[in-house]
């Protein structure tokens, strides 16, 4: 059988672990022939690529989700010309350093090094210790509705607004907004990787285009606002060095934020209800979390390898060479499927079953190098808080849909959707 195997095609995102198996097994260093990217499915092969950031470049993640892949995008539109020039606008910086400046996800070497050593100043361990109880709190909050026998939906009333509350508190954003930023961070991920993705020179998806000019101005005004008085929040935090490759432009820590926004919640979001929706497939693991609820690090580390919230990361080669003996060019683009890795049988035996207890070391869930997720410890705490409240709740609980959605999207995974009511 021949594989046929796209990166960015939505055919096989439902239920990408069948595709997965067969590009490992029959095509593991396979070129996709529409968009020309190189997939490396399996997990010795993908950790070799992440683990050499020479060779294997995080630029390729600005090119991906601006151009579709293609290294050499064509010429602007007016469109998106009109575009660039409105966004650049808003958040005060010439549209033609747009390409220059730092990107945490896309940069690679100092420029990497130098940036995530200002932007680690906001998530130190103590830092993120000190959110545990309002993280508890706002879980036990959230989850009060459940309690109270009314319809539920762990993905919109609870894994959704947990995340992008604690994210927004921690930016010091005013309680009033926080409704807008999960608008905001919804279109956005929409827009960069789901099923209102455009790619360049076309400008983004109207309500995208919309969503990215609320954020960057409300985020460049607030950023002005904390230059002159600082206070006790993220923001602040990241401006408090201005000399040398510590200081931020305003678009740098505009950037950031909208990673935050996107990237981090999505991944905190998508792990809550994976690790939820394996709990309900498989009761025999539900019914041990609820009499021992200190299995939860173990359902944790094993939804991540299971059903990793991000699902693959790019890189683009900077010089010819090989991986698993397979010739790669310069200048292509390689997607290393993480969620692939994941379940290779190589790595882990019996890899297509859900078994909390298992050995997990080693799992890609967060990524891998010198790209490891920054926010994982807080996504951690996240999760750990909203399982260890939902572990007594879940066996008398269960579906209420008759079928699953899964986010349209070729870079996370995670369901659209979760309701739950009392078992028949």
């Amino acid at each position: 059988m021949t594989v046929d195997f796209e990166p960015f095609d939505s055919s096989w995102r439902s239920d990408p672990y069948g595709a997965y198996r067969q590009l490992r097994e029959e095509a593991p260093i396979h070129r996709s022939p529409d968009s020309g990217t190189w997939c490396v499915s399996r997990y010795d092969d993908v950790v070799a690529v992440l683990k050499d950031p020479d060779t294997f470049s995080s630029r390729a993640m600005f090119s991906v989700l601006m151009n579709g892949g293609s290294e050499k995008p064509p010429p602007l539109n007016w469109d998106g010309i009109k575009f660039l020039v409105r966004f650049a606008w808003k958040v005060r910086v010439n549209v033609l350093k747009f390409g220059r400046e730092r990107m945490l996800i896309a940069a690679d070497g100092k420029p990497h090094s130098s940036l995530r050593t200002v932007v680690n100043r906001g998530f130190t361990p103590r830092q993120i210790t000190s959110w545990e109880p309002r993280v508890r709190s706002l879980t036990e909050e959230l989850l009060a509705p459940l309690r109270a026998g009314e319809p539920f939906d762990v993905v919109h009333d609870f894994a959704t607004p947990l995340p992008v509350t604690i994210i927004a508190e921690m930016l010091g954003v005013e309680p009033e907004r926080m409704r807008e930023f999960k608008s905001w961070s919804d279109e956005i991920i929409a827009g960069s990787s789901g099923p209102k993705r455009t790619t360049y020179p076309d400008p983004p998806h109207p309500d995208t285009e919309a969503a990215l000019e609320a954020l960057a101005s409300y985020l460049s005004r607030t950023i002005r606002e904390r230059r002159k008085a600082p206070g006790d929040d993220l923001i602040s935090t990241l401006l408090a060095s201005q000399e040398g490759d510590a200081a931020l432009t305003t678009f740098e820590v505009v950037q950031f934020v909208m990673l935050l926004l996107v990237a981090g919640n999505e991944t905190t979001t998508n792990l809550i209800g994976n690790a939820v929706r394996a709990l309900l497939d498989h009761p025999e693991e539900r019914a041990a979390l609820a009499a021992d609820p200190g299995r939860v690090p173990l359902v944790m580390e094993e939804t991540l390898r299971f059903n990793a919230p991000v699902q693959m990361v790019f890189r683009s080669a900077t010089r010819d060479t090989q991986v698993a003996g397979t010739a790669i060019p310069k200048g292509s683009t390689v997607a290393a499927i993480l969620g692939s890795a994941n379940r290779d049988e190589r790595r882990f035996p019996d890899a297509d079953h859900f078994q909390p207890g298992r050995d997990t070391r080693g799992h890609l869930g967060f990524g891998f190098g010198a790209h490891f997720c920054l926010g994982a410890a807080l996504a951690r705490l996240e999760a750990t808080s909203a399982l260890e409240a939902l572990a007594p709740l879940l066996p008398q609980l269960e579906c209420a849909d008759t079928e699953r959605g899964w986010h349209d999207s070729f870079l996370v995974r995670g369901p659209t959707r979760l309701r739950l009511r009392e078992a028949a």
